[in-house]
């Protein structure tokens, strides 16, 4: 490289580091004139897209921004994990200020149809503490349902245990739904009340996310025998499904007795032997006749 070429390369950096400068101090002057005409810059949540009404908001609807303290409304947040959770009232645009005005606590207010999953149906079943587990449930919980039905007529009626669904969500259990602050706001005339519900078993019923033939089923169940369905909670992790191949339960399974009926009926659920192996018959050689005179005796 000739000095020529240097002295233009050393030309090209000081234009380029001038034009920097230049237009870091335009940037400054226009951030002081702007700051002293709309006032300091502050902390504040906006959407990060559009959310829709009655919509559940989460950490990726929400970022933090600066805005000039004249542009920042009222009742808009400065944290965001005050939003996330919270149930949006009224549609919010991309960008938009999240007001407090704007956002509440998912409940009986909000409704539950959000929070059940597409082609799924939410229905209520009732319970008590020796059908319900004790009551020791909350909502995000995930149980199975077993029914004791009776079975055949007269003389051979017979009462049969079996788990007819497995790995259920529950949406809610009373009106505390699964995403829900454990609390409630109650008033009364002018009065309002808080009521804490982490350790409510004052609910006769829970909310469960079946199938539509699951909740056809389980009304029909509830609409003969309502006191035959029974619930047992799974852990959190456990997504295992073997109702098919628990049968069913009956006196004589539970005694360890199977009589003829029960046994053809179980060995429905059990794997058929392999079928013996057929063995070829041999077939007994036929003897050469002689010729002659000779006669054979």
């Amino acid at each position: 490289m000739n000095n020529n070429e240097t002295r233009t390369l050393w030309i090209s950096i000081g234009a380029a580091l001038l034009a920097v400068f230049l237009l870091y101090s335009y940037t400054q002057e226009k951030s002081i004139e702007l700051t002293k005409k709309f006032g300091a810059k502050k902390r504040v949540v906006v959407s990060a897209k559009d959310i829709n009404e009655m919509e559940t908001i989460d950490e990726t609807m929400v970022q933090i921004t600066e805005r000039p303290v004249d542009f920042i409304e009222p009742s808009a947040l400065k944290d965001p994990e005050v939003a996330i959770g919270q149930v949006a009232l009224a549609p919010i645009k991309k960008g938009e200020q999240i007001l407090a005005s704007k956002i509440m606590e998912p409940g009986p207010i909000t409704g539950l149809a959000l929070q059940v999953s597409p082609s799924k149906r939410a229905i209520s079943v009732p319970i008590d503490e020796m059908r319900g587990v004790a009551k020791l449930l909350k909502p995000g919980d995930r149980v199975d349902f077993i029914a004791a039905l009776d079975v055949g007529k007269g003389p051979s009626q017979r009462r049969e245990v079996k788990t007819i669904m497995e790995d259920v969500t529950i949406l809610a259990t009373g009106v505390r739904v699964v995403n829900e602050l454990p609390r409630l706001f109650e008033k009364v005339g002018k009065d309002q009340y808080i009521k804490n519900l982490k350790g409510d078993t004052s609910f006769s019923n829970i909310t469960i996310e079946v199938t539509p033939k699951e909740a056809q089923d389980l009304v029909y169940i509830l609409s003969t025998s309502p006191g035959s369905l029974f619930l047992t909670l799974r852990h959190p992790s456990d997504h295992t499904k073997k109702r098919n191949y628990l049968g069913y339960s009956t006196i004589d399974s539970v005694l360890n007795k199977v009589s003829r009926s029960t046994a053809s009926e179980q060995a429905k659920f059990k794997t058929a032997p392999a079928p013996a192996p057929v063995q070829k018959r041999k077939v007994p050689e036929k003897k050469p006749k002689r010729k002659g005179p000779f006669v054979d005796i």
